[in-house]
């Protein structure tokens, strides 16, 4: 299968975009390691890829250039990160770790939230777990409300400083979560977060009403996550048929976010008609479609075996036309809630940051 691969994309150079204002530069198709470990509920349906599983699947990815390897602490209690250490030892001078924390990690009283205690122990445990003595990109999974913004910044700050984390970022926050922390480390001069870890997909566009158009004013590179809406768009989910015996949707449903069954099949059925005009897969489109898009820095592709991985690359070296993309913009098109429905509807469309 490598040579195979190599055959195939041997002509295909890793496109590189810089994450946000940061001047560092990530590839545009990264890897989600929540494949690895397969504990839990929720993870051991996604994937339970074990050492010599994973260090396979990170040949195959460095070999192509996919030198972004995201986890975090809570996927699958903390194997996925040893996991992803352990592939990666010997050669973790050739990949780019992205890991999260912040979500309840333990059952003791501090085993969650950004707080300046379980911040520095997390940081620390995770760089046990991965081996490493660094973090390129370290990522608040969720907001937490119950510690100052001011506090979080300032312990990521003297992480930064210490060498541990090289670069910060968020995930899940929502626009004013974002807008006040960027603001305190800008009055207080500490560092800023420059990534914006974020569920986008065809069938998942709430993250362009506001969150793209913050990314675009402050600086914020989006890394995007489940760019194939939880399994949704692999192409074997159609109208009038069962969900297939082998879908991982009959365990994680209830963790998704919901999506109206006639907007999903009218989404797959522009995705047909854009497959056999460009001979390209169901999952090759919705990630080409998303590498298109304003303020995307990289996308995370999984893949519980080498195959997946292989076809998932296929995303790279071609561009969806601009007519395919309107199309599959109108399939996917849902109206924006309130207050920014009137920059879509043409009113005061000059005047916003963003057309999509």
């Amino acid at each position: 299968l490598k040579t195979l691969l190599n055959d195939n994309y041997k002509d295909t150079i890793m496109e590189q975009r810089f994450l946000g204002r940061s001047g560092f530069k990530v590839p545009a198709l990264g890897f989600g390691a929540g494949t690895f470990g397969g504990q839990g509920p929720l993870f051991s349906a996604w994937g339970n890829t074990d050492v010599e599983g994973a260090r396979g699947i990170v040949d195959l990815a460095l070999d192509a250039g996919v030198t972004l390897f995201d986890t975090a602490d809570v996927y699958s209690n903390g194997a996925s990160e040893s996991i992803l250490g352990a592939a990666l030892k010997g050669r973790r001078d050739k990949a780019i770790i992205s890991t999260k924390l912040s979500l309840r990690a333990g059952d003791g009283p501090n085993d969650v939230g950004a707080s300046r205690h379980h911040l520095i122990a997390a940081t620390e445990a995770a760089l046990k777990r991965l081996g490493t003595d660094y973090i390129d990109i370290l990522q608040l999974h969720a907001f937490d409300a119950m510690t100052p913004v001011e506090m979080v910044l300032d312990t990521l700050d003297d992480l930064v400083r210490a060498g541990k984390v090289r670069l910060i970022g968020a995930s899940n926050f929502s626009g004013w979560q974002l807008m006040k922390s960027l603001a305190a480390s800008d009055r207080l001069g500490l560092q800023r977060f420059v990534a914006n870890q974020t569920y986008y997909s065809l069938i998942g566009r709430d993250y362009e009403f506001e969150l793209m158009p913050l990314g675009m004013d402050q600086g914020l590179g989006a890394i995007v996550w489940s760019p194939l809406g939880w399994g949704r768009l692999t192409g074997k989910v159609r109208r009038g048929q069962p969900l297939p015996a082998g879908s991982r949707l009959h365990e994680t449903a209830g963790f998704a976010p919901p999506v109206d069954d006639e907007r999903l099949y009218r989404v797959v059925d522009a995705m047909d008609q854009v497959a056999e005009e460009t001979g390209k897969t169901v999952p090759q489109i919705a990630l080409n479609w998303l590498l298109q898009r304003p303020t995307v820095s990289s996308v995370l592709i999984g893949a519980r075996n080498a195959e997946q991985f292989k076809q998932n690359l296929g995303a790279l070296g071609w561009q969806l036309s601009a007519e395919q993309i309107k199309r599959l913009d109108a399939a996917s098109a849902v109206t924006p809630p309130y207050p920014y429905y009137p920059y879509w509807n043409g009113q005061f469309a000059e005047r916003s940051p963003v057309a999509v």
